[in-house]
C-alpha cells in the first residue's frame, strides 16, 4: 500500500519534530512514496536531505545515498542517526566496513551513503543485489552535467547501476542548476522530464553585498565584528588563505583557522573538524572547502575575490544560513580577479570556452549592478523575481549611477595612443597630467591625451577602470597592462554608451551587532539552553548543531515548556530526541 502524505507528516513529526512540510518537500517525498523519479532543485537550506530520509523511513528497503565527500556523508550520517534514522556510510575511511555490509544484507539499514566512485564499480552492484532497495538519492546531482560548475565524471557513471534496478525510483537533488545543466542531468540520470520539481532559488534570510576590495583585513575583521558566530571566507590562492587566517586571528582575537589542499592531512582533517563543532570560529579557505561541510549555523561566507561563475557564487554562499536564520555573503572585489580571469579562459577547451566567457560575462553584470543584487540572480537561474528584495546592499542603499562615455572614450583612447602596453597607475598618470620622470621618458607628455582628465572625472577612472576590466573592454596583457578588447572600439567611435555605479561613501554597516542574531530579546535562558547544548555536545563528540537548532532553543526559551508532552511540541523535537535530551533540558528551564 502506497503512503499517503498525510502518514508521511505523522512520520515527520514523529522523525523529526516538524508539524509540515516547507516549501516543495511534500510534493518530492508524495512522488517518491509513490515509485516516480524526480529530479528536485531545492535551495540550500530548503531540506533537501530530509526528501529522501524520511521515505528511507517508510519504505520497505534501504535507501542508497551518492553523495561527493566523505566528510559531508560522515556529517549527515551524524544529524541522521540523532533522529533516529538507522544509517551508515560505507567509505574508504570507515573502519567497520564489515559490520555496515552484515547491516545492510540483513536489511537493517534505513539510509546507506556512498561515494559516486564506489556506486560506479560493478562490485558494488553485485553487493546491492543481497538485499531490497528502496530508492536511489544522488546529492549534489549538479555534478552529473558537464554544464555544471562542479562536473565529477563518475557522477556519468551511474546510470548503468541504476538501470539495473529499475523498479527502484531515482531522486537526484542539488542546490544550483540552471536551465541547461538540468536538462542534462534529466537525460544523464533517466528521470523523465516531468519528473522535475523546481523550488526555487532564492535564500532570503541571507543578506548580499558587493564591495571594491581595498584593505580587505580591516574589511573582514569588521564582517567578523558585525556577524559573530561561525563564518567562511574564500581566498583564491593557498598563500593567500594562510596569511589571512594568521593576520585576521591577530587582529580580530577570533580563532581563525586555514584550510586548503596543501596543508598535510592531519591538520587539514583537524582544522574542518574545529570549525565543525566550533558556535563562533572563522575557517578561510580555498574553494576546495565547503561541499563537504553540512553546517547550518554559518552566519556569514565572504569571497577575497571574484569566485569562478555565478553558479558557484550561490553555491558557496548558501552555505551561510542554512538553519533559516539571518547570514550575510559579502564579496570584496578587485579589478585584477576579472582580468585573471580572462585571460585563464585561454586555457579553457574551445568548445567550452564561449559558455565560460559568458558565465564571467554574468559575474561582472552581478558585480556591476546598481539594481537589486538577488533580482540579478534570480533571473540568471531563470526566475522573475520582484524589481527589489529590501535585503541587499543595493536595496537597503540605493547607489547612483552615472554616465562615463566621455570619460570612458578618453581613457580607452589613452590604452591606445599609449601602445596598449600599461596598467591604470600610468594611464590615470597621462590622463591627469601627471609630472612623471617614466611619462616624460616614454613621450607621453606629447599625446593628444595627457591631461584631458581632472577634477571629478579624475575620482571615477579608477571605478571606470574596474568597471571596464570586468566587462572585457580592457583586457590584461602579457606584461601586466592593459589592451582594448570587446566593445571598447565601439565606446570610442560614440556608438556605445558607459554606465556605471557611483562609489558610495563609507559608512558604518548595518549588520547586527553582538550576538543579537542568536539570542535577539537577550533571554539568560536561552544562553543557559546554549551552554547546556555544549555540554551534550560534548558528551556525545557530535556538533551542537545536532542536539538542536538554535531556532528550537528560541522556541524552548519562548514557550518554557513544563512536561515532556509540551516539550515534545517544540519544533524541530522529534521522538528520538524528546527521548535522549527533553528531561534534561525541561531540568534546566525549571532552574530559570
Amino acid at each position: 500500500m502506497v503512503a499517503t502524505l498525510d502518514t508521511a507528516r505523522e512520520h515527520l513529526r514523529a522523525t523529526f519534530g516538524f508539524d509540515d512540510f516547507r516549501g516543495r518537500q511534500a510534493e518530492v517525498v508524495e512522488r517518491t512514496l509513490s515509485g516516480r523519479s524526480s529530479l528536485a532543485v531545492m535551495p540550500t537550506g530548503a531540506g533537501k536531505s530530509l526528501t529522501y530520509q524520511l521515505p528511507s523511513t517508510m519504505l520497505e528497503g534501504t535507501c542508497v545515498v551518492i553523495s561527493p565527500l566523505i566528510a559531508l556523508m560522515h556529517d549527515q550520517l551524524r544529524s541522521a542517526r540523532a533522529n533516529g534514522i538507522r544509517a551508515a556510510t560505507l567509505t574508504s575511511a570507515d573502519s567497520d566496513w564489515r559490520e555496515t555490509q552484515d547491516a545492510f544484507r540483513a536489511g537493517e539499514l534505513d539510509l546507506l551513503y556512498v561515494a559516486p566512485e564506489r556506486a560506479s564499480q560493478p562490485a558494488f552492484r553485485d553487493f546491492l543485489n543481497s538485499t531490497r532497495l528502496a530508492l536511489f538519492a544522488i546529492d549534489e546531482a549538479h555534478c552529473v552535467s558537464e554544464w555544471g560548475h562542479d562536473f565529477r565524471p563518475d557522477y556519468r557513471m551511474l546510470r548503468p547501476l541504476m538501470d539495473a534496478f529499475p523498479q527502484v525510483p531515482r531522486l537526484a537533488l542539488t542546490a544550483t542548476a540552471d536551465r541547461q545543466t538540468r536538462a542534462d542531468v534529466l537525460t544523464q540520470l533517466g528521470i523523465p522530464e516531468d519528473g522535475l520539481v523546481l523550488a526555487g532559488f532564492d535564500r532570503p534570510n541571507i543578506r548580499y553585498a558587493i564591495r571594491h576590495r581595498d584593505n580587505p583585513v580591516r574589511q573582514l575583521a569588521t564582517l567578523m565584528t558585525e556577524r559573530p558566530g561561525p563564518g567562511i571566507v574564500y581566498a583564491q590562492t593557498r598563500k593567500k588563505v594562510e596569511d589571512l587566517a594568521e593576520k585576521l586571528a591577530a587582529s580580530t582575537g577570533r580563532k581563525v583557522l586555514p584550510y586548503h589542499a596543501g596543508l598535510d592531512p592531519e591538520t587539514r582533517a583537524a582544522n574542518q573538524a574545529a570549525f565543525v563543532v566550533s558556535e563562533d570560529m572563522v575557517i578561510v579557505a580555498t574553494v576546495a572547502f565547503g561541499m563537504g561541510i553540512d553546517k547550518p549555523d554559518v552566519r556569514f561566507v565572504a569571497h577575497v575575490g571574484v569566485p569562478k561563475s555565478i553558479e558557484a557564487y550561490y553555491q558557496e554562499t548558501g552555505r551561510a544560513g542554512r538553519d533559516g536564520d539571518p547570514s550575510a555573503a559579502t564579496m570584496f572585489w578587485g579589478a585584477g580577479d576579472f582580468a585573471t580571469a580572462r585571460m585563464r579562459l585561454s586555457e579553457v577547451d574551445e568548445e567550452r570556452r564561449n559558455a565560460e566567457r559568458a558565465r564571467l560575462d554574468a559575474l561582472a553584470a552581478l558585480v556591476e549592478t546598481p539594481h537589486c543584487r538577488r533580482a540579478v540572480l534570480l533571473r540568471h537561474f531563470g526566475e522573475d523575481p520582484p524589481e527589489t528584495c529590501g535585503n541587499c546592499d543595493n536595496c537597503l542603499d540605493k547607489p547612483g549611477v552615472t554616465d562615463v562615455t566621455e570619460l570612458a572614450r578618453k581613457l580607452l583612447s589613452a590604452v591606445y595612443r599609449t601602445g596598449q602596453s600599461f596598467g591604470m597607475g600610468h594611464l590615470q598618470k597621462v590622463l591627469t597630467g601627471a609630472e612623471d620622470d617614466r611619462i616624460r621618458q616614454r613621450g607621453h607628455d606629447r599625446l593628444s591625451v595627457y591631461g584631458i582628465v581632472e577634477g571629478e572625472d579624475a575620482r571615477l577612472l579608477q571605478p571606470l577602470g574596474r568597471a571596464l576590466q570586468a566587462r572585457g573592454d580592457l583586457v590584461p596583457t602579457e606584461h601586466g597592462g592593459l589592451a582594448l578588447g570587446g566593445s571598447a572600439r565601439e565606446i570610442i567611435k560614440g556608438e556605445r554608451e558607459v554606465e556605471i555605479v557611483v562609489p558610495p561613501k563609507r559608512q558604518r554597516s548595518r549588520g547586527r551587532r553582538g550576538g543579537d542574531e542568536a539570542n535577539p530579546v537577550g533571554d539568560p535562558l536561552f544562553e543557559a539552553l546554549r551552554e547546556l547544548r555544549r555540554e551534550l555536545a560534548s558528551e556525545a563528540q557530535v556538533p551542537p548543531y545536532v542536539i538542536f537548532h538554535d531556532s528550537t532553543l528560541r522556541e524552548m526559551t519562548a514557550a518554557r515548556p513544563s512536561t515532556m508532552s509540551e516539550m515534545g511540541r517544540i519544533g524541530g523535537i522529534g521522538g528520538k530526541k524528546l527521548e535522549a535530551y527533553g528531561e534534561r533540558f525541561l531540568m534546566e528551564i525549571a532552574r530559570h
